[in-house]
C-alpha cells in the first residue's frame, strides 16, 4: 500500500455509515468506539463493528476502540486492520493491549500531558506499534491552551519521537470544522512544515483538501527527480544550479517525494 494521507473517523454505531465511508476514496477507514459513540449505544457499536469485520475490506479498517473488552471481542476478526488505542499515556498500556491482541499493528493515541512526555517511551514500548498520533482535542483542555501556539511543541515531540522510533510520520490531529475548508488546508500545510504525514478526519469532504495538502506539487516531484538523476549519475557530493549539494540526506528526502508523487 502505498503512505496513507487520509484517515477517516466514522461511529461505529452507524454501520451503513460506516460502509458508505469504505467506498469515498480514504486511505483507511477508523470505526470510532470511543468518543463519537454515546455511552447507551457503545454495545451496538461494537456487535456492528464485530459483524463489518467478519470479511475483509479493500481500504484497511482500524478500530478506535473504549475498552479492553473492545479488543478481546475483534482482535481475531480477519477484517481488523490496526487497533487504535485512546488515551495512551504509559507503556505499560501499550503492553496489556499488545497482550490481548498478539500480532495486531496498534496505534497508540497521545492525548495527555502525560503521554507527550512519554511519547518515544510509548513509541517503542513493543513491536505491534505501528504509529503514534496525537488527540488534540482532550490535549488542549489538559494543557489549558487556546490557541496553535500551545501545541507547537507537543506536535513537534510526536513528530520526533515518532521518527526516533523508525516508525512513520504521524497523522495530524482532526480539524474540527467540516465547513473551514480553507482553513483545513492553512493547517495542513504548517503540519506538513513540521514533518506529519497526512491527517485524520472527519467528513468524507475534507479528504480531496487533506490529499491535495500533502502531495508534492509539480515543482518538488521535477526538483526530487532532478536531484536523483544527480546522485545516480556520479558518485559523491554534487552541486544543483540552484547551489544545493546532492548528499545522501537530500537523496533520500527526493526518493519521498516521488514515492508520494505515485500517487499522482
Amino acid at each position: 500500500m502505498t503512505t496513507p494521507l487520509t484517515w477517516l473517523y466514522v461511529p461505529g454505531d452507524r454501520p451503513e455509515t460506516v460502509r458508505k465511508a469504505l467506498a469515498c476514496g480514504a486511505d483507511v477507514v477508523i470505526v470510532d468506539l470511543e468518543d463519537a459513540v454515546a455511552p447507551e449505544r457503545k454495545a451496538y457499536a461494537l456487535a456492528a463493528t464485530a459483524e463489518l469485520l467478519t470479511t475483509r475490506h479493500e481500504v484497511p479498517v482500524h478500530v478506535r476502540v473504549h475498552a479492553e473488552p473492545d479488543i478481546e471481542a475483534l482482535c481475531a476478526l480477519p477484517g481488523l486492520a490496526a487497533l487504535r488505542l485512546p488515551k495512551t499515556a504509559t507503556p505499560s498500556q501499550v503492553h496489556r493491549a499488545a497482550a490481548l491482541a498478539p500480532g495486531i499493528a496498534l496505534h497508540p493515541l497521545l492525548e495527555s500531558a502525560l503521554a507527550v512526555e512519554h511519547a518515544y517511551a510509548i513509541a517503542t514500548a513493543h513491536p505491534s506499534v505501528a504509529g503514534i498520533a496525537l488527540g488534540e482535542a482532550d490535549l488542549r483542555a489538559d494543557l489549558g491552551v487556546r490557541d496553535e501556539a500551545g501545541l507547537l511543541w507537543p506536535r513537534s515531540r510526536v513528530v520526533v519521537a515518532a521518527r526516533a522510533a523508525r516508525l512513520p510520520p504521524p497523522a495530524q490531529s482532526v480539524h474540527p470544522d467540516i465547513r473551514d475548508l480553507e482553513g483545513l488546508a492553512a493547517s495542513c500545510a504548517r503540519g506538513r512544515a513540521l514533518g506529519f504525514m497526512g491527517r485524520a478526519a472527519i467528513h468524507p469532504c475534507q479528504l480531496p483538501v487533506i490529499e491535495r495538502a500533502y502531495l508534492p506539487t509539480p515543482e518538488e516531484v521535477a526538483s526530487a527527480r532532478e536531484i536523483v538523476h544527480a546522485a545516480t549519475a556520479r558518485e559523491g557530493a554534487q552541486a544543483l544550479p540552484d547551489g544545493r549539494f546532492v548528499d545522501p540526506a537530500l537523496v533520500a528526502c527526493a526518493h519521498r517525494t516521488l514515492t508520494l508523487a505515485d500517487r499522482l
